[in-house]
């Protein structure tokens, strides 16, 4: 009889810090995945977690748990097959060192990831953009704060895990001012910054009085922003701007919107897609296809160079604002 427990602590120990050296992302989406498999072990099977046996763990039991997920915990497909991913890779590493459970660890390793629809990317246009920028009060020491960490991540497209890891000393203003992240996969890079960026950094940077080794975006507290909170603060300040701003209203606008919405400005200025690559840290350039599947506007451009001879290139405009109306209806 296997216990689940000492396989569960050298998959962590052993397979993910010391031979991987699996990042705290990865480490903490692992955790709670195996969290919430237990919690669910603990409630279906009235057995401890530290009493469970790998036997426990089969086939159908893991089927059980991600219905779960998706029917109780109201769990999308991607995070369903996130969690999946999780349990292949623990039962791939235990599977060398329990030969007697070979025939369990094939079954549960079967188990297919759920395909799903993939909707296209929600980005900002340049208008929503400036209004979420007008949103914050900078006559605040948080509005100000606010203001330059959704400009920043408004043009760098550094991710939320990137922005909140970002210290005073990352920003240089030398030379080609850019800012500089260790990014997924511990790739570093740099990303130049605009003229306007730079001047609202620099503004921050004397208000904020930080030093070179304190986080760039702080809390209130002086420590780090968390993921909530800065997916709390662009929510707040989205909602303001939906008020001067009515395209806003149909959007679900999270921080990684931002990230989208400077690949699809740079697309738009017609920047190559591997230079849009190298400036998100995408690991290929394929990745950068789903921003050209979300640009209409590229499309329509291609659609005028493929018009009719003696055709009038353009889309259709309603003539009258009461019709222009009733065709967003």
């Amino acid at each position: 009889m296997t216990t689940l427990a000492p396989l569960l602590e050298a998959f962590f120990l052993d397979r993910l810090l010391r031979q991987l050296q699996a990042s705290p992302n990865t480490i903490a989406s692992y955790r709670d995945t195996f969290r919430l498999l237990l919690a669910f072990a603990e409630k279906l099977l009235l057995k401890a977690p530290s009493a469970l046996l790998l036997s426990d763990i089969d086939a159908p039991f893991v089927g059980s748990f991600l219905d779960y997920l998706e029917t109780e915990r109201k769990n999308s497909p991607r995070t369903r097959n996130n969690r999946l991913a999780a349990i292949h890779s623990f039962f791939r590493f235990i599977a060398f060192s329990e030969p007697a459970h070979s025939a369990l660890i094939q079954r549960v390793l079967a188990i297919p990831h759920k395909r799903f629809d993939r909707n296209l990317v929600c980005f900002l246009t340049r208008t929503e953009t400036d209004a979420l920028l007008e949103a914050p009060d900078r006559n605040s020491w948080i509005g100000t704060r606010d203001h330059a960490l959704l400009l920043t991540m408004s043009e760098t497209g550094l991710r939320v895990s990137e922005i909140i890891n970002l210290k005073c000393e990352d920003i240089s203003f030398e030379s080609i001012a850019h800012v500089w992240c260790r990014g997924k996969g511990r790739k570093e890079r740099s990303t130049p910054l605009s003229s306007k960026t730079v001047a609202v950094l620099r503004n921050w940077l004397k208000q904020c009085g930080a030093t070179p080794s304190e986080p760039l975006f702080p809390s209130r507290r002086g420590g780090a922003l968390s993921r909530d909170a800065v997916e709390r603060l662009v929510k707040k300040h989205i909602d303001t701007a939906r008020k001067n701003c009515s395209t806003l209203i149909n959007k679900n606008v999270s921080p990684h919107v931002l990230r989208h919405t400077a690949a699809v400005h740079l697309l738009e200025a017609g920047i190559d897609r591997s230079v849009i690559a190298l400036w998100l840290g995408h690991e290929s350039v394929e990745t950068t296809q789903i921003y050209l599947d979300a640009d209409l506007a590229i499309k329509e451009r291609a659609l005028e160079k493929t018009a009719p001879p003696n055709t009038k290139p353009g889309r259709f405009r309603p003539p009258d604002k009461l019709l222009a109306f009733l065709e967003r209806l």
